[in-house]
């Protein structure tokens, strides 16, 4: 691994792995990854597709465990939790889905709304107030009473943003947040993610392929290559690796596959023999 410098690393460490492999059956699809995330950082995720980004994030989530190594999550190792130890860690965390995941049934206010009275006991005029705040943060003030399937692609993210962030978390997590957006919406919505750091002080989390969004918001960026981590660092650091996968990937050059005929052959063939 050709790891970059890890410069101006926040001092409290709210996300760290150490030694993590993962495996889906007998297919090794993260290798020894050792990750820390400052309190207040933006991380971001990067990598081609099939490179372990989508795994990596549900491990950090908690949903997956891994094969060996540990990973700590505001100072809990995760791997140890039981269920109910799990869930009342969660209540400190936020997830934004890449499409939104509003429920259809429900307006985009009860949406929002879900999570506080899932998981506390406030009143519902409390919870009501939380929840227009919440939206107005997000430019859905007054957009409460429509239903999700009434909503732009871009607008269904930001409902979906402050349903994350309605108990305030710690840390935020994003599965591809400008996935299926327009030029304008996504650049929008990287000025709303780097808004939202500045008023809450979140340590965030972001696993994207859109190299501009990344550029834009980062502190700094991990790039994975196979399940393995190439590089972490800031954007320039990161801009100016001599690593030619990286080089690559940004400047979106395509992977050259050469391919032995005979291996290839040979390959069909025995997939078919008894």
């Amino acid at each position: 691994m050709s790891t970059i410098n890890k410069t101006d690393t926040p001092a409290k460490t709210v996300i760290e792995t150490a030694g993590m492999d993962a495996h889906y059956g007998e297919r090794q699809v993260l290798h020894d990854i050792n990750l820390s995330v400052g309190e207040g950082e933006i991380m971001v995720i990067m990598g081609g597709s099939g490179s372990g980004k989508s795994t990596l994030l549900k491990h950090l989530l908690g949903l997956q465990r891994p094969s060996a190594g540990s990973i700590e999550l505001l100072g809990q190792d995760i791997c140890g939790l039981s269920r109910k130890q799990m869930l009342a860690l969660r209540r400190n965390m936020g997830v934004a889905f890449q499409g939104g995941a509003l429920l259809s049934s429900m307006t985009v206010g009860d949406n929002v709304k879900l999570p506080l009275r899932e998981n506390t006991k406030l009143d519902e005029n409390t919870i009501s107030i939380m929840a227009r705040l919440k939206l107005e943060l997000m430019n859905l003030a007054g957009f409460e009473d429509l239903m999700p399937s009434e909503l732009s692609g871009g607008m269904l993210k930001r409902a979906g943003l402050a349903r994350a962030v309605i108990m305030d978390p710690k840390v935020l997590f994003f599965d591809e947040p400008s996935a299926g957006l327009d030029p304008v919406t996504s650049v929008e919505l990287d000025e709303l993610i780097l808004q939202l750091r500045a008023a809450l002080n979140m340590t965030m989390v972001i696993v994207t392929h859109e190299l501009e969004s990344a550029f834009k918001i980062a502190d700094r960026i991990t790039v994975l290559f196979d399940g393995k981590i190439a590089a972490i660092g800031t954007v320039e650091e990161i801009k100016q690796s001599s690593d030619e996968r990286i080089q690559n990937l940004i400047k979106r050059k395509p992977r050259d596959k050469s391919v032995d005929a005979d291996a290839y052959l040979q390959r069909l063939t025995a997939g078919g023999r008894k």
